[in-house]
C-alpha cells in the first residue's frame, strides 16, 4: 500500500503530467485537423492514491476556515470516476446572489431534493424551499411552494404576486378525457418574467406561462396533443393515458422579456412575442431540440440539437425571427454554426459570447459569430451554469454532484485542463455517502 507522502506525490504528478498531454493533444488537433493529432492521451490510474486523497480532503475539511489543498491534491476528474455512480448527485439550478453566496438545487428536479446556500465555508439548507428561479434582470426571484409559484422582488424579499399550479388540462383537445393530476409538476425550469408579474414554468407535463389568473400552455400545443392522443386511442383504445407530456423540455427569455424561446425533443424551437404569439419556428441543426440561450444584449438566440452525447448549436439573429424560414440541418442565410459537436445543457452568456455547458464536462465559450474563445474542463455532465453581476466569477455545476467557483480571467493553473485563463477556485462535493458537503 502507497503510503499517503508517495500517494499525495504521485497524484500531484499524474495529473499535472496528463493536463500538460491533454492540452497539448487539443491544441494541435486545433492547429493542424484531429486526423493529424496523433493518439489522444490515456487517463492515468489513480487506484493507489484515491484512498489517501479522500482522507486529506475530509481532513482538510475539518479544520475551520477549510485548509485548501489544491496545491498538494490539484483536481482530477479521472481519478473521482469510481466513487461517482454511487455518489453522484445532480445539481441542476443554480444562482449568485448579489452578496457572492451561492443558491443551489440538490437533487434532481423529478426527484424529492434540497436548496443549499453556500456562504463561504458554511453550507445551510434553505427551508421549506424545493425549487427556485431568477429573472434575466436578476431582480426578481421565483419560489415553488404548496399553492403555486410565488415571485419575489429579490431573493427571499417582499412576496409580489402567486401564480397558481396549472391543472393540467389546460389546451387539451376537448374530445379526449385527461386523467387528474395528482400533484403539482416537478419544475425542469422556474423564470420570472423582468417585470415580476408571469413566470414561465417548464416541466414534463409541459411548458406553461403563469399569472395571478391562471396558467397559459405552450407545449405541447393542442395540435401536437391530438395528434399524440389519437395515436394513443388508435393503440390502446379509450383507456388510453391522455397526460400531456414532454422531453428534453427547455426554455429562457430574452433580456428585455419580450421574446420567449422553447422546445422539446418532438419539434422545431419555437420563439413567442410577449403576448405569447408564434413568431418563428426554426428547423433544428440536429435530431432533437435540446437547449435554448439568449445572448446578454438580446440581439442573438443560440439553439442546440442533440443527438445522444453530441449535438450542433445555431445562433440566430433576433432581427430576423419575424420572416425566418429554414429546414433541418439547413445553413440558413442569418443563422450561424456557433458550436457543432457538443450536447448543451446549460448555458450562460457574457458580453460577446455564449458559455455552453457540455454532456462531456467542458465549458465552451464561443462569439455569435462561432469564433471559439476558450474551453474549460470541469468533469460530468454540465447541468446548470450562472454569472456574478459583475461578470467576473462562473458557477457551474455537474450531474455528479460537482458546485465548480471558477474566477474568469484569473489565470490558468498547470493542473487544468482546457485553455482558457480560468481559476477554479473552489469545487464543492455534494456527494451522498458523505456526511458533510466536502470543499475542495
Amino acid at each position: 500500500m502507497t503510503d499517503p507522502t508517495a500517494a499525495q506525490r504521485q497524484w500531484y504528478e499524474k495529473t499535472l503530467r496528463y493536463a500538460e498531454a491533454v492540452n497539448t493533444f487539443v491544441a494541435k488537433g486545433l492547429s493542424v485537423g484531429w486526423d493529424s493529432a496523433g493518439a489522444e492521451p490515456r487517463e492515468p490510474k489513480y487506484k493507489e492514491e484515491l484512498p489517501h486523497f479522500m482522507e486529506a480532503l475530509r481532513d482538510a475539511n475539518r479544520e475551520t476556515p477549510h485548509r485548501d489543498i489544491k496545491s498538494e491534491w490539484p483536481p482530477s476528474h479521472a481519478a473521482l470516476y469510481p466513487l461517482l455512480e454511487k455518489n453522484g448527485l445532480s445539481i441542476p439550478a443554480l444562482c449568485v446572489l448579489p452578496d457572492g453566496d451561492i443558491l443551489a438545487r440538490i437533487g434532481a428536479t423529478y426527484e424529492d431534493g434540497k436548496v443549499v446556500r453556500i456562504q463561504g465555508d458554511a453550507i445551510t439548507e434553505v427551508q421549506g424551499v424545493q425549487h427556485f428561479g431568477r429573472c434575466p434582470g436578476r431582480r426578481y426571484f421565483a419560489v415553488a411552494t404548496a399553492a403555486g409559484v410565488d415571485i419575489h422582488d429579490g431573493w427571499r424579499g417582499p412576496r409580489v404576486i402567486t401564480c397558481p399550479w396549472p391543472n393540467g388540462d389546460e389546451g387539451v383537445p376537448v374530445d379526449f378525457d385527461m386523467q387528474a393530476q395528482a400533484a403539482p409538476p416537478a419544475p425542469s425550469q422556474l423564470l420570472p418574467f423582468p417585470d415580476g408579474q408571469r413566470v414561465l414554468l417548464v416541466a414534463s407535463s409541459g411548458i406553461f406561462v403563469l399569472d395571478q389568473e391562471g396558467a397559459t400552455r405552450l407545449l405541447p400545443t393542442e395540435e401536437q396533443m391530438r395528434e399524440h392522443f389519437q395515436w394513443v386511442r388508435d393503440e390502446g383504445g379509450k383507456d388510453g393515458d391522455f397526460s400531456p407530456s414532454l422531453s428534453m423540455e427547455h426554455a429562457a427569455i430574452s433580456p428585455d422579456g419580450k421574446l420567449i424561446a422553447l422546445g422539446a425533443q418532438d419539434g422545431e424551437h419555437y420563439v413567442l412575442d410577449e403576448q405569447l404569439n408564434l413568431i418563428a419556428q426554426v428547423e433544428p441543426h440536429g435530431e432533437y431540440p435540446h437547449h435554448a440561450v439568449f445572448s446578454a444584449d438580446g440581439r442573438s438566440v443560440a439553439f442546440n440539437a442533440c443527438h445522444l452525447y453530441n449535438g450542433a448549436t445555431i445562433a440566430v439573429p433576433v432581427a430576423m425571427l419575424a420572416d425566418w424560414q429554414s429546414d433541418y440541418y439547413d445553413n440558413a442565410d442569418g443563422s450561424t454554426v456557433i458550436e457543432p459537436s457538443a450536447r448543451v445543457y446549460a448555458s450562460i452568456s457574457r458580453g460577446d459570447e455564449f458559455i455552453l455547458g457540455d454532456a462531456y464536462g467542458y465549458l465552451r465559450a464561443v462569439s455569435r459569430e462561432g469564433e471559439p474563445r476558450w474551453q474549460h474542463f470541469i468533469g460530468s455532465t454540465i447541468s446548470a451554469l450562472d454569472l456574478s453581476a459583475d461578470g467576473r466569477t462562473l458557477v457551474a455545476s455537474t450531474c455528479a454532484g460537482f458546485v465548480s467557483i471558477i474566477d474568469l480571467d484569473a489565470g490558468r493553473q498547470p493542473y487544468q485542463i482546457g485553455n482558457g485563463e480560468h481559476f477554479e477556485q473552489r469545487r464543492w462535493l455534494f456527494w451522498k455517502d458523505e456526511a458533510t458537503p466536502l470543499a475542495w
